[in-house]
């Protein structure tokens, strides 16, 4: 095992201790907080549903939840299978309530139980939505689009979102594709844009804002994720160890969060005590981790520390192990145990 602290802790001091909140019910909306804010549009006048985000892997779905909610929540990197859960995204705009649910891309190469349990989620996420967007690079059609265009379920509009846009440089070559595509699946819209635009994303907004139903919202006005700060935690380290590791580090590397604490700070608003292991296959994948002189684990310490405190709005002191768990994705219990269903 090896363990590295990004920041020597504070010294404790008074303080309250956080209440953990209680995950959503499926199914059924949050019970609003007490003592919150009224909303600023009547409840008559709200308009609320779920939007699923879905397309192969690497196509782009994290990088436009970011731009839809406002604020990251998901992590993006270029290696594939970065994203390994339904990630939930909330954004308030006018008097519609958007529930982004960003999905794993749809596994085609490997059976493994991890990637069973990450296609599930996707299976899952489709059917129970009241619009889906579906995320392809624009003027491209591969294989593994066309397994998930398979799995969109008939009565439910689905938004052809043609990403990456400013990769096309002969935009004569978007008509065909797209007369192709309206021939694989009727998709109630097209939209071409680019996830970095801030105008495309507004205008992408306005077309999902139709198909939401009038309902009164389910979260707070200010509310950006139903996901746990613990959790945002495991996905910001698993981040940066993917983009420090590139392409070397197999994908079935994980994050597991083993202590996440709040304690009184004499200095700090908030300060908080975070214990995470990286999940590795084998020894060599250890080394790759770790780095010359730890330098590599040093790192990837660092810049997650540095994001986390931004996101929370807190000191954050983080603790890093690399563990070796031989065979962990093939692993039906020990995939669950790390959190995956």
């Amino acid at each position: 095992m090896n363990h590295l602290p990004s920041d020597p802790p504070d010294a404790p001091d008074e303080g309250a201790e956080a209440i953990p909140e209680l995950p959503p019910i499926p199914g059924m909306p949050p019970i609003p907080p007490v003592g919150g804010a009224a909303p600023s549009v009547p409840v008559d006048q709200q308009r609320c549903g779920l939007v699923a985000i879905v397309g192969k892997p690497n196509v782009g779905k994290s990088t436009l939840l970011n731009a839809l909610v406002g604020q990251k929540i998901s992590i993006t990197s270029r290696k594939a299978q970065t994203t390994r859960h339904r990630i939930t995204g909330i954004r308030t705009q006018g008097p519609t309530q958007y529930v982004f649910a960003d999905t794993p891309g749809f596994q085609t190469r490997h059976a493994t139980a991890l990637n069973r349990s990450l296609n599930k989620t996707v299976v899952g996420a489709v059917g129970d939505v009241d619009v889906v967007l579906f995320v392809v690079e624009a003027g491209r059609f591969t294989l593994p689009d066309a397994k998930v265009l398979s799995l969109l379920k008939p009565g439910i509009p689905a938004l052809l979102v043609a990403n990456k846009l400013d990769t096309v440089h002969r935009r004569a070559e978007i008509a065909p594709w797209l007369k192709d595509m309206q021939e694989r699946h009727a998709f109630a819209e097209f939209v071409p844009m680019s996830a970095k635009n801030p105008k495309d994303v507004e205008r992408l907004l306005e077309v999902v804002g139709r198909y939401l139903p009038a309902q009164p919202w389910w979260y707070a006005e200010d509310e950006l994720t139903d996901r746990s700060e613990k959790f945002l935690a495991s996905e910001t380290v698993r981040e940066k160890l993917f983009r420090l590791t590139g392409e070397e580090l197999p994908y079935t590397s994980t994050v597991v969060i083993d202590k996440f604490e709040e304690e009184p700070s004499p200095r700090h608003k908030r300060f908080v005590k975070i214990a995470a292991t990286i999940v590795v296959e084998r020894d060599s994948h250890k080394a790759m981790v770790i780095g010359d002189k730890g330098e590599r684990l040093k790192r990837i310490g660092t810049e997650a520390r540095q994001e986390l405190e931004k996101l929370m709005d807190a000191k954050v002191f983080l603790e890093i192990w690399v563990k070796v768990r031989a065979g962990w994705a093939d692993d039906e219990a020990r995939v669950r145990s790390f959190g995956y269903e």
